[in-house]
């Protein structure tokens, strides 16, 4: 396989949920992987929008969702969908953690806390 800049296909997602959120208790809409190093962040949908601040702080500029059913790659550099390779497993966040989520943190109004 041809090695391609800013993917890891071998680096393991770093758990199943957001890590900045499970460490703050925060919550989460989606979630993104990060194909250089495997942090899985939330999506700029989410409050906090770990995944594109962990990009912008790195320089790892490409991500895939890490929502089940879903395998497109996103490049923050240059703001358009990427095609890549199959990355290590697991492919998604487990099939009963909620999205949003995690369960039991995301608040009954979560939808206008976005606004």
């Amino acid at each position: 396989m041809t090695a391609i800049e800013g993917i890891e296909p071998s680096a393991v997602p770093s758990g199943p949920g957001c890590a900045e959120c499970e460490t703050a208790g925060g919550w989460w809409v989606h979630l993104r992987r990060c194909t250089q190093c495997g942090h899985i962040g939330c999506c700029d949908s989410s409050p906090s929008q770990h995944a594109s601040a962990h990009a912008a702080s790195t320089g790892h500029p490409l991500i895939q969702s890490f929502e089940p059913g879903e395998d497109w790659f996103w490049n923050y550099q240059s703001q358009d969908y990427y095609n890549g390779p199959t990355l290590a497993d697991p492919q998604h966040h487990p099939l009963d953690q909620p999205a949003p989520g995690p369960a039991g943190r995301v608040p009954a109004d979560w939808q206008q806390r976005l606004s």
